[in-house]
């Protein structure tokens, strides 16, 4: 086995054997079954008890006296109860305004239904990505704040005196256990909602296979994520101020992307969003369409045009905003002294 090799292992060694890095952990695990829990059971089907009382609400009202005075009112009056035609026949007009107005069992049933591609594209997918971006970078900031707190970076030096090989020997390892520890919650996520939903027959054709792409691409970012937390906190050297930062930039990025006029484009958080939904749209200011302008009779001076992000430039970006502050933390590390 090569040295780096085994200089992983004992950083892998030292990852698990972290109590700040277990416990973020077991929330990545913990978490999403009581997400996926919670789904499961506000969107089970009405039992058959439920159903039996639907349906004698349904029979109690169809039998109410004023179900036939308002469908009478409506015949004799259409044009202050819905937009029908002129010319229906009384006939017509009855067989319409009951059909509009007569009660219907899901009326009185409240059970949501198992959405599969909205549970991905704005319920717990998005809720199940935010949470492990998140936690993962907390790992690489608290993996390696750890060791500038407590001194052992230089302990670990007099061992292995080649800081390159002990940077990218920690990258990799944080790195990695990022991004399979998301990558088997993502799956194992998706695969248990997916067999849920096929059991119900609310599973369309190729739903899960997009659900699980997203999900690998989530995980990605979950471990780029903790690669960018890992290397902010090997530049400060400290995990306060590495936290204070992000907190910082989630704080008032959004205002100062406002105030410096930066559109979508270059907005991080529709990056992330690109990579993660492999595309995502965004509206900027810019020239007016031509149907517009013929529309109004005249260029209005400027228009909200609808625009979209592609993963690939996506990727781009949060590639070279990585790429560049681990560079600037490896070189950092490589000149600064350590105490």
């Amino acid at each position: 086995m090569s040295a780096f090799l085994r200089l992983a292992r004992v950083e892998l060694s030292r990852l698990l054997h972290r109590r700040a890095a277990l416990l973020l952990i077991a929330a990545c695990l913990v978490v999403p079954i009581i997400i996926g829990v919670a789904v499961v059971l506000d969107t089970r089907p009405p039992s058959a008890q439920e159903l039996a009382d639907a349906q004698q609400q349904v029979e109690h009202d169809r039998n109410d006296p004023s179900f036939e005075e308002q469908v009478d009112e409506c015949v004799a009056h259409p044009e202050n109860w819905g937009n029908y035609p002129a010319d229906l026949t009384d006939e017509e007009t009855e067989k319409r305004c009951r059909a509009d107005m007569e009660p219907q069992l899901d009326w009185y049933l409240y059970s949501p239904q198992l959405d599969v591609p909205q549970e991905r594209d704005n319920g717990s997918g998005i809720a199940i990505t935010l949470l492990l971006s998140m936690a993962m970078m907390l790992l690489g900031t608290t993996f390696t704040g750890h060791d500038w707190a407590s001194g052992s970076v230089s302990n670990q030096l007099l061992f292995e005196p080649r800081r390159l090989r002990v940077w990218f020997a920690k990258a990799l390892v944080v790195t990695g256990t990022a991004a399979l520890l998301a990558t088997v919650v993502q799956s194992s996520y998706w695969l248990a909602i997916g067999a849920v939903a096929r059991s119900r027959d609310r599973l369309g054709d190729g739903v899960l296979l997009d659900c699980l792409q997203m999900g690998w691409r989530a995980a990605a970012v979950a471990g780029v994520a903790a690669l960018l937390g890992f290397a902010l906190t090997m530049l400060f050297r400290n995990t306060v101020a590495t936290l204070g930062i992000l907190f910082g930039i989630a704080l008032a990025g959004g205002i100062l992307l406002g105030v410096l006029g930066i559109e979508g484009r270059w907005n991080p958080a529709y990056n992330v969003a690109a990579v993660v939904t492999d595309g995502v749209k965004y509206y900027a200011d810019g020239p007016c369409p031509e149907e517009v302008v013929k529309e109004v009779g005249g260029d209005p001076g400027g228009c909200s045009v609808e625009k979209e992000l592609s993963f690939a430039q996506g990727a781009g970006f949060l590639g070279t905003a990585v790429v560049g502050t681990s560079l600037l933390s490896l070189l950092w590390f490589r000149r600064r002294d350590v105490p």
